[in-house]
């Protein structure tokens, strides 16, 4: 088992005043805790936020930030029974970036919990040669749920998401690994062009 798999962890939010931050920070705080290197890619961040309009150096900063990792979580809002706009497009701005690479989703939301969002995603991420990881954690309510800081503030919900993160930690380390190890035997592109 590999430790240390680095993780980006992608803010499906750019709202004022998200949510976003509190659940990240937790799921960040959680793949710590089970020896991965999260780091936060936040569209929201100047840097970034270019890539609405396709800005070219905005899409070399995504690029630089993606690349290397060893797979993704995604932490996004529902918005109308799908990802948010903004999300789309900075998924659509770079290809290469996904292939071959595992891809976590964890959503949240009304009472739903962000569920149709991660299905929605699961197609688009197919289509960019992602494998998703099947478990997936879910919030109703978040704001109920997490305080400033991220923290779970109900001790049995604290329980059960911390339960549902280790399956997901588990999966998501065997496919980074696995993965990672296919890369390194032969890469996913073709040498033919």
């Amino acid at each position: 088992m590999t430790e240390g798999n680095r993780i980006v962890v992608i803010l499906g939010s750019i709202r004022e005043g998200r949510i976003n931050d509190r659940v990240a920070a937790w799921v960040a705080g959680q793949l710590r805790l089970h020896g991965f290197a999260p780091e936060i890619l936040d569209p929201a961040d100047p840097d970034l936020l270019p890539l609405q309009i396709g800005d070219q150096a905005a899409i070399a900063r995504l690029r630089e930030q993606m690349h290397g990792a060893d797979g993704f979580v995604i932490v996004t809002p529902e918005y109308n029974h799908a990802e948010p706009g903004h999300l789309k497009t900075l998924i659509d701005s770079v290809t290469s970036e996904w292939w071959a690479r595992p891809v976590g989703l964890i959503g949240y939301g009304g009472i739903s919990g962000g569920l149709r969002a991660i299905e929605a995603l699961r197609i688009i991420l197919a289509e960019l040669h992602t494998v998703t990881i099947r478990d997936t954690l879910s919030f109703a309510s978040p704001w109920r749920r997490f305080d400033e800081e991220g923290r779970i503030t109900d001790p049995d919900d604290r329980a059960a998401a911390e339960a549902a993160m280790a399956v997901f930690a588990h999966r998501l380390r065997w496919w980074a690994d696995a993965l990672s190890d296919a890369r390194g035997a032969r890469p996913y592109d073709r040498e033919d062009g």
